[in-house]
Formats: C-alpha cells, structure tokens, sequence
C-alpha cells in the first residue's frame, strides 16, 4: 500500500463492499486544543474510529519525553478496539497536513502492519470537496492485530547525537525552535548539535496536501540526504518527526528514516548533553 491516498481513492474504497472497506482512523490533535475528540464529534469521515494520541499512540509523558513509544501490549489493545486486522488496510488522517497522522501510520508500521496510509490532504481536503461526513460513532468488531515491534528503526539519544555527526539528522520544528529563539514547552531551548533543520511544514503545499514525490526527493537532496546514506529525525516529542520519515518515503528514499521518538523532550531533560543554538546545525 502506498504511503498516501487521495480523497477520491479512500471515497471509492468506501463506496465498496463493507468488508473490503479500510479500517479509517481518525488522530486528529493539536498541541494547543481544542481537543481532537470534540472535532470528532462534530463531524467525522464515516466509520472512521477516533483514536487519542496522548492515550493510544503514546505512552505516559515522563523520563522518555513527553509522547514516548507506548507499550507494545497498550497499543495492541488501543488498535484492536478500533477495529484494525491483520493484513487489512487501515488509513489514517488529521486536520490537514498529515504531521499528526504520520505518527499513527509510523506506529502501525513499527508494529509490522504495513497496509497503511495517510489521506493526503486530510479531513480539510475531505470537507473541502464536499464529501459526505457523519457524526456517528461506530462500534468497530474487535481487530485482530498482533502488534510485534521493529518494523521501523528507532534512535535513542545517543544513536541520534552519533547520527547528527556522522549521517544527517533532521529536526522537524519550526525554524525558531530550532535556533532556541523560543522553547515554549521542553526544559530547554535550542537543538541537538549537528542536527539540520527541516520542518514539517516544507512538506506540504498551502492547501495541507503533500509535495510530489520530485519535489519532496528536491527538498531533501537539497538539505544533505544522499542515496543509502543514512537519515534520522526527531521534533519536540517524536510526532512530527514522524512526518518527515513518510516525506523520505514518498521521495523515494530507499531505506526508512529512523525516528528519534523522545526527541528534544527526552534530550533536553538531561543537563549534560549539549544543545546548540542559532540556524545553522553547530
């Protein structure tokens, strides 16, 4: 299955025969609310399942940052009871930009279930072409899923600083972050040294839907990545970085990007381990 689908796809696959349909999860969530549940409620893609990402996708915040890998058997049963089998598709989608649903698409990946992809454009696009939308909820029969970890690399700390020297780690917040202009919620300011900057935003047009696959291999080209070599990234708490995994996907970067999931809230809470300021990587 592709990386992304597009409105029209996912609406056919919808129109199809109920056990065929994709399993669709809807992750929608902002750091700042509203919460994503109440969108949800207003209105939704029909049969998506809301899954939250602060009690699904995540474990509980603490010494592993603030949006650590969840427990494998946590996941198992928060996926289950959104209804996703084994070896069946499963699409995922945010409010626009796909930064949130890639989390939730590298998760199900790092699980080993591969069928999965992200509505291009998300519930924007959706809303946006007039497809029809419900506020129903619907009561999913119990999946089946075995969730088995490694389907996905995984960086910890000292993974990603020998990555930021010796291949290209990307951090995925936005420019002022990144140069500890402003740190509004880790306990420091400022990036991991030798890291560059790519942020999530650059992947994605103004209407919220991805770069061709041309313009994202570009972009990526153009901030260090060559073919084979190795790539890492990493955000504030490992959500958004996740994008930047899928953007390397849809470039067509043969190996997958490993994922720094406790990123810079894990980093920063350890006095010792330096962090660089300014726009360039340091």
């Amino acid at each position: 299955m592709r990386p992304l689908i597009s409105t029209t796809d996912l609406a056919t696959l919808l129109e199809g025969p109920a056990g065929a349909s994709p399993i669709v999860l809807d992750v929608r969530w902002r750091l700042a609310g509203p919460p994503g549940a109440e969108s949800y409620r207003e209105g939704h893609v029909p049969g998506a399942v809301f899954v939250d990402l602060d009690t699904t996708l995540a474990g509980e915040p603490g010494e592993g940052g603030r949006h650590p890998l969840p427990e494998p058997d946590e996941l198992q049963r928060g996926l289950r009871a959104a209804g996703v089998r084994a070896n069946h598709p499963v699409v995922v989608y945010d409010d626009a930009d796909g930064s949130v649903a890639a989390r939730a698409w590298w998760l199900l990946r790092w699980a080993g279930h591969t069928e999965v992809a992200v509505l291009d454009g998300g519930y924007a696009a959706w809303l946006a072409e007039d497809r029809p939308v419900s506020t129903e909820t619907p009561r999913p029969a119990e999946g089946d899923i075995e969730v088995r970890p490694g389907g996905m690399p995984v960086l910890g700390a000292d993974e990603a600083a020998r990555l930021a020297r010796d291949g290209v780690l990307f951090d995925a917040r936005a420019r002022e972050r990144y140069a500890g202009e402003t740190e509004p919620i880790d306990p420091r300011a400022g990036h991991i040294p030798g890291a560059v900057n790519a942020p999530f935003s650059g992947h994605v047009g103004a209407d919220g839907r991805w770069l061709p696959p041309a313009e994202l291999a570009a972009r990526f080209a153009g901030l260090g990545v060559r073919p084979g070599g190795p790539v890492g990234a990493y955000c504030g708490s490992g959500v958004t970085a996740s994008s930047v995994v899928l953007a390397l996907e849809v470039a067509g970067h043969p190996e997958p990007a490993a994922l720094y999931a406790g990123s810079w809230s894990h980093w920063s809470r350890d006095p010792e381990r330096p962090a660089a300021t300014g726009d360039l990587p340091g």
